[in-house]
């Protein structure tokens, strides 16, 4: 049997809907406003996540080892660099060297903090130029000595008594050793020992565990050396975003608890204007559950078109903001962000659902004549 034939039937529900068509935007208006407000607002926060995990996301897999107070000298010595590395094995171990020495080029001299590293491509990313692998020859420089001596890539400049050429402009920020203003290779600084020790992991679990394992190796007699790691700080933040995403969420999901009011208004009065029409429909024969399942079907196509219009919308304005924040407004598909448009559908559709079932039941067992005659 063709579909527009069938009592009740989703072509019956869309008609009913259409003849108010005012009414009915106006209630699918509300779906999509608190599909907007639960997306939108969950979108906004999944991208102040991302950006945050972004920031902290090269250094949360390092650990560093540093000198404790109970050691012998304040430096880490040849033999418990070695010990590092055969307690991380399947890490990355970069011993560093630290000073302070003076800094100059033909405009300028500034006195500055140096690192002597060998791999410096794993702890820094360069903002301008390449970073060399293998480090041997070169200085590396941040903005600020950049900007100070009036250098770029390719000039040269002295360290201590030694001439260098620069080899990259290394970006600014970070914490511990990316707020270093040089990197220079071996044997630049003539210091005995090493100031610290990093470790590399694979992720911040890995870098946590690595730093705990090197503790318990050297201090079993004291605190021979101190270890720090920023593994937990991803683990944190996602914890502090999940809960401000939760309280998002509870203010966006009011718009559509109001949405869904107005939906159950919208639905009330309509079947109060068809209480004749329903109940000749009941009179010559269409059972309770055919006009049970045509209210609720009116409701569903509310909440369904609401929903959708509501979901395509707020996509529109996550990819504005992951454009406005990050250049690419693809992001907004990632699945910590796309969850949510699927999530404000759901609950809008859901809603109007809910909305529909008591005028729904309302109508389907008011008694024929009562409604004829009113």
């Amino acid at each position: 049997m063709d579909a527009s034939r069938r009592l009740p039937s989703i072509v019956m529900a869309w008609r009913n809907l259409w003849r108010n068509r005012l009414r009915t935007i106006l209630a699918a208006l509300g779906i999509v406003i608190g599909v907007i407000a639960i997306a939108g607002l969950g979108i906004t926060g999944s991208a102040l996540r991302y950006g945050t995990a972004q920031q902290f996301s090269d250094i949360t897999d390092q650990a560093t080892v540093m000198p404790g107070e109970d050691a012998e000298q304040q430096y880490l010595t040849e033999s418990q660099v070695q010990s590092i590395r055969g307690v991380a094995s399947n890490a990355t171990v970069i011993p560093v060297k630290q000073g302070r020495v003076t800094v100059s080029s033909h405009t300028g001299e500034s006195y500055a903090s140096v690192d002597q590293v060998t791999k410096p491509r794993e702890l820094y990313s360069a903002h301008k130029g390449t970073i060399p692998q293998p480090f041997r020859t070169g200085v590396l420089i941040n903005n600020e000595t950049a900007a100070y001596l009036n250098v770029t890539i390719g000039d040269l400049i002295i360290v201590g008594d030694q001439s260098y050429k620069v080899r990259a402009i290394i970006s600014d920020g970070g914490i511990g050793y990316r707020n270093s203003r040089v990197v220079v290779s071996p044997p630049a600084l003539s210091k005995q020992g090493y100031s610290s020790v990093m470790i590399i992991a694979e992720d911040g679990d890995a870098a946590q565990y690595l730093a705990n394992a090197t503790k318990d190796h050297f201090n079993t007699e004291g605190e021979v050396v101190r270890t720090s790691s920023y593994g937990g700080l991803n683990q944190r933040v996602g914890s502090l975003f999940s809960t401000l995403n939760l309280v998002l969420l509870g203010i966006g999901s009011i718009s559509l608890v109001v949405a869904g009011v107005s939906i159950l208004n919208v639905m009330l009065m309509s079947t109060i204007e068809r209480r004749s029409e329903i109940g000749v429909l009941r009179a010559v024969g269409v059972r309770r559950k055919d006009i049970l399942r045509m209210i609720l079907a009116e409701a569903t196509l509310l909440g369904v078109i609401g929903g959708a219009v509501g979901a395509v919308l707020s996509a529109g304005i996550g990819a504005l903001l992951y454009d406005t924040l990050y250049s690419d407004p693809l992001l907004v598909f990632r699945w910590a962000s796309a969850r949510y448009l699927i999530v404000g559908f759901c609950f809008g559709a859901f809603a109007s659902v809910l909305s529909g079932i008591y005028p729904a039941w309302k109508a389907a067992n008011k008694r024929p004549v009562e409604a004829i005659r009113s």
